[in-house]
């Protein structure tokens, strides 16, 4: 018998499933508490839970995760070095990254050099920045039509600091030089987490004696292997909500239902209609930041299990940043429950976010990259036992600099232990999974600040929480509505409340303690289906390895070089007719259209062959389909541009008889030789 596992990390939990891969049954489920910031032992931990037998007869490890998503969410990421090659526009806001240039370079449309690659300011901006960065990231003007800046800048770099680097023609083909550099200082930033993450796995997997095929679900809700992931951690940005999406649907049997998914970090939205899930016309938006990855379309915000309830002006807060809740501070630190009691509150004239009457930090293991002299003596001063605001100023006999707290908390190098959502339904006695006292204890001394009893307050959080997952599925379901009006749809007034028709699931955690709350804020139907808990890992399971290649073909001229043109040409014109074929590897001229077209589907062909055998795939397990968008000024005339789009399906390995998701994602040349001299024997 053979089993298939599945495993989704998320920000809080770290769950596991075993499916029966004869006629696609749970046979098992597991979940621990996610190891924070590295969530491996927290995978070894729920592999440990499962039953050996099944363990060691599974074919197939899938894995998605929230790592990513809360990265960014968060903006923990590690310090990235941009270099921005052309004339970019800033926003007024700046740009997102700390450390970034702008330089002289780029392309034009058709690939020709725009200005001169400044290789010297390359140089400059590397050895200034490379003992505070982790990763740097190039994008250029245009080099989705031509690489050769972003390929020289990477190569600088390389020699001069040895530093991983990413190019923003590496994630995407598409036109818009601002968002691939958006797109690519992102994934250079989860580069370090990611590859840490990904190789833990590998190798666990591999201690055990598993001799299964390795896979990762993307955020459009197919798989990919370990060793692209390993390049691209940015394409999981969503896959935790991907993975919810499929795994709500195969749960549930429904062809068609929104899924409201709430994690420790976040609430992700999503759409599946008759099997199909819904995707983003544009790129994936997360944090604010707008991308060219191409995702599930999702609605998702940063209230979840974990986020820190505060308080500030008699006002009660909820989010944005990830916290352990004190239920959970207290089975974990011993001495914990003591140091809540006797806690002093800081003045409520200090009160903000980083300092609270319910809040302590406590040192994680990750090393300091580089700290100043501030941050240095907060980090001296929190050991590994949580510690208070006030037992910080006692120690430093100095007021402890809040900007120095919240930088150690985005390197990851400090953890923050506060009051959560997770407390307050242990307070009400909806969820009973550590001490509940210190939960109250947190209540009784956050509620006084607002006017409120305990439970007033425990209720108001969960009402929020729940509003909060009403109000994301307003948002995503009718699109563009103004936050103001969705406030006023869920106020209850004027006898009205918003009716969905489609079943509206509930995934994860404890999210059956809001459903009555959502019942009185919509009228749908709201279903919590079992293993709701485990979800994502179950939706990691059904996901299809799926490669997409786009190849842009442009009609347009050339400059005469007299190596590729005839003497006919030479004496009528200075510029000729050519065909361009923008493929990721390069930009190549041909004198043909037929040539071009035939050119970009071999090369289209052999990049998602080569990607799925490196998944795991064999030759007969691929579906190949082919496409071309056409675009003709008159109709009847030779296209324009025409965009040559491959996709390639593998056969899904999991659960294939049940197959709840069917089809789901179907519905160099050569300015110096002639193109004609080459052929393609498909290597």
């Amino acid at each position: 018998m053979q089993y298939s596992l599945g495993i989704d990390a998320g920000g809080t939990f770290t769950d596991a499933v075993i499916v029966r891969d004869s006629d696609g049954i749970i046979v098992e489920s597991a979940k621990v508490l996610t190891t924070y910031p590295d969530p491996i032992n927290g995978i070894k931990k729920v592999i440990d839970e499962l039953t050996p037998d099944y363990v060691k007869n599974v074919k197939l490890v899938s894995v998605s995760t929230t790592l990513s998503t809360n990265t960014i969410l968060e903006d923990t990421g590690f310090p990235v070095g941009v270099i921005l090659v052309g004339d970019y526009v800033i926003p007024k806001e700046g740009f997102p990254a700390k450390y970034y240039v702008q330089l002289n370079g780029g392309h034009t449309s058709n690939g020709e050099e725009a200005t001169p690659l400044d290789e010297e300011g390359v140089k400059r901006f590397a050895m200034e920045i490379k003992d505070y960065v982790a990763a740097f990231a190039v994008s250029s003007f245009f080099s989705n039509r031509n690489s050769d800046h972003e390929l020289r800048v990477k190569k600088i770099i390389r020699d001069l600091t040895g530093l991983p680097v990413v190019c923003g023609h590496e994630l995407s083909q598409e036109v818009g030089a601002y968002d691939r550099s958006i797109t690519a200082y992102l994934n250079a930033q989860l580069l370090p987490i990611t590859h840490k993450f990904i190789q833990s796995i590998m190798q666990d997997i591999s201690s055990r004696g598993i001799d299964a095929n390795l896979l990762m679900l993307k955020c459009d809700g197919s798989v990919v292997g370990m060793e692209e992931a390993l390049e691209r951690p940015i394409e999981s940005i969503f896959s935790g909500p991907a993975a919810s999406l499929v795994g709500a649907a195969y749960l549930t049997g429904y062809d068609t239902c929104a899924m409201v998914d709430v994690g420790g970090t976040s609430t992700d939205v999503a759409l599946i209609r008759n099997g199909i899930p819904e995707l983003s016309d544009q790129g994936a938006v997360v944090g604010g930041w707008k991308t060219m990855v191409k995702a599930i379309k999702m609605e998702t915000s940063a209230t979840g299990g974990d986020s820190h309830v505060w308080v500030h002006d008699e006002r009660m807060f909820i989010g944005p940043r990830r916290v352990i809740p004190l239920c959970r501070a207290a089975v974990e630190y011993p001495g914990f429950m003591t140091k809540l009691q006797e806690c002093k509150a800081p003045s409520r004239k200090l009160f903000c976010e980083n300092v609270q009457p319910t809040k302590f930090f406590v040192r994680t293991a990750t090393k300091p990259l580089e700290l100043n002299r501030f941050e240095e003596e907060v980090y001296d001063a929190i050991q590994s036992v949580p510690i208070s605001y006030h037992e910080l100023f006692l120690r430093l006999k100095k007021q402890p600099g809040v900007r120095s707290l919240d930088s150690l908390i985005q390197k990851r190098l400090v953890q923050a232990i506060a009051f959560t959502p997770t407390d307050a339904l242990h307070v009400l006695g909806e969820f009973r999974l550590w001490d509940a006292e210190a939960s109250i204890i947190g209540a009784e001394r956050l509620s006084k600040f607002v006017k409120m009893t305990k439970e007033e307050f425990c209720s108001e959080v969960r009402r929020k929480v729940a509003k909060n997952m009403a109000h994301d599925l307003i948002s995503y379901l009718v699109e563009g509505i103004p936050e103001s009006v969705v406030d006023r749809i869920l106020s209850g007034e004027n006898f009205t409340r918003f009716k969905i028709e489609t079943p509206v699931v509930l995934l994860g955690g404890p999210v059956g303690a809001f459903k009555e709350e959502m019942e009185k804020l919509i009228d749908a139907q709201i279903v919590v289906p079992e293993y709701s808990s485990v979800g994502n890992a179950v939706g990691a399971l059904v996901g299809k390895g799926i490669k997409r290649v786009e190849i842009l073909v442009k009609r347009d001229f050339a400059p005469i070089t007299g190596e590729d043109v005839t003497l006919e040409e030479l004496k009528n014109a200075k510029e000729v007719l050519k065909y361009f074929v923008f493929a990721p590897d390069g930009r190549y001229i041909f004198p043909e259209h037929l040539e071009a077209i035939e050119y970009a589907i071999i090369t289209a062909k052999k990049l998602v062959m080569d990607y799925m055998q490196a998944a795991g795939y064999s030759p007969r397990e691929v579906e190949i389909e082919v496409t071309r968008k056409e675009l003709s000024i008159r109709e009847g005339e030779e296209p324009v541009e025409t965009k040559v789009i491959v996709v390639g399906i593998g056969t899904s390995r999991a659960v294939v008889e049940k197959d709840v998701v069917p089809d789901y994602m179907r519905k160099k040349a050569i300015s110096s030789r002639r193109a004609s001299e080459f052929s393609y024997s498909g290597k």
